[in-house]
């Protein structure tokens, strides 16, 4: 079955964030789906991409990996401009008088604290108010659910509702974003703090046969309550994996889900997205050894993997250098965003004006830890 996956690039400085268009089926007969639309200014590339390449102003699918604002707001504009099918996302409050007890503060009511959970998510609630202004069907991504040729592996849904929901912070972008209304002192915030953080970083040697990535790293609930979509395209005998921002606990119930099935990851899936813009504290060696492979011991001649990561143009934190080497390592072939689309494609026809790009090289120098 032809396939195409596009990551758009989002935003112009140091913020990352996704944008992820996939197209897949016979040309009088797609299936088209967007996994997160990052910004406002990318879901309106999103549109505009939908339109020109994939001709159609129809998505069949489209999944909120997870509430953090730079998935999430983009997908306001695709709902608002194109035509959808479903609607996929999850809705927290939904279950505020079930996780009520968990939080052991007899003033919280069922009401305030779905309140307050359509407040700390508001760009998450948008899309369902939107969703259902227009009509669309809407559902919730819990583990086993199909999306298209999409298998749900992660999250599983008691897991959500009564230990993910009631460990829901603020990501730091959204902190960070409230510190003020002016988006260009929000920006010039960032470039600050990423030049101070630039000049912070110490540099560590990293030879092919050593790996610096550590197995206590943790991430945020929200992060870990990212829908991790499975694919296999027949045809092309290719697996697909998407993550969004999840972490090593979401990458573990991945696993477990596949292997149930006796599914194994790194002989299947040959395309990956490397989860949360390469950010170090995702993923672990052994994670990675059930998801991607194990490590090669040499630099392979041949990458039977491809693995792409969304990043902004400027940013200076993603990609971690120590995390595409892991991939590397693996046997797979790495590309980022910074500010350029990405497309990998099977069975599907050229684009004119897009080009072939080089996978980014492995480091001997990695960001150290302290």
């Amino acid at each position: 079955m032809p396939f195409e996956i596009d990551f758009l690039s989002v935003g112009n400085g140091e913020m990352s964030g996704d944008a992820i268009a996939a197209r897949y089926g016979s040309p009088d007969a797609y299936t088209v789906i967007i996994y997160d639309g990052g910004t406002q200014e990318s879901g309106a590339e999103l549109v505009e991409h939908i339109k020109k390449y994939y001709q159609t102003e129809y998505v069949d699918h489209v999944v909120n990996s997870h509430p953090d604002a730079d998935h999430a707001s983009g997908l306001s504009v695709v709902l608002e401009k194109l035509g959808v099918g479903t609607l996929w996302i999850h809705r927290p409050w939904n279950y505020s008088h079930i996780i009520l007890d968990y939080f052991k503060d007899g003033r919280i009511t069922s009401e305030s604290l779905k309140k307050r959970l359509h407040e700390k998510m508001a760009a998450a609630y948008n899309l369902e108010q939107l969703a259902l202004k227009k009509r669309i069907n809407i559902r919730e991504p819990f583990q086993g659910e199909t999306i298209g040729s999409f298998h749900v592996l992660s999250p599983n849904r008691e897991w959500y509702i009564h230990e993910l929901i009631a460990s829901f912070e603020k990501s730091p972008e959204q902190k960070m974003a409230e510190m003020t209304s002016n988006r260009t002192l929000t920006y010039g915030l960032l470039k600050v703090l990423a030049e101070v953080a630039k000049k912070a970083v110490t540099w560590v040697a990293e030879r092919w046969e050593i790996e610096l990535l550590r197995e206590d790293v943790e991430t945020s609930a929200e992060n870990e309550s990212s829908v991790i979509l499975y694919a296999y395209m027949e045809e092309s005998k290719h697996g697909i994996l998407l993550t969004g921002d999840s972490g090593v606990k979401a990458l573990t119930v991945a696993a477990n889900y596949l292997e149930s099935y006796n599914i194994s990851a790194p002989q299947i899936i040959k395309f990956l997205q490397i989860p949360h813009h390469g950010s170090r504290h995702n993923v672990s060696s052994s994670v990675l050894d059930r998801i991607v492979g194990q490590r090669l011991s040499g630099k392979p001649s041949d990458y039977d993997k491809v693995a792409f990561v969304s990043a902004g143009k400027d940013s200076t934190t993603h990609p971690r250098k120590m995390v595409i080497n892991a991939f590397i390592r693996r046997g797979a072939q790495v590309f980022a965003t910074k500010g350029q689309s990405k497309r990998h494609q099977r069975g599907m026809p050229a684009r004119e004006g897009w080009e072939i790009v080089t996978p980014l090289e492995f480091s001997n120098q990695v960001e150290g830890w302290d």
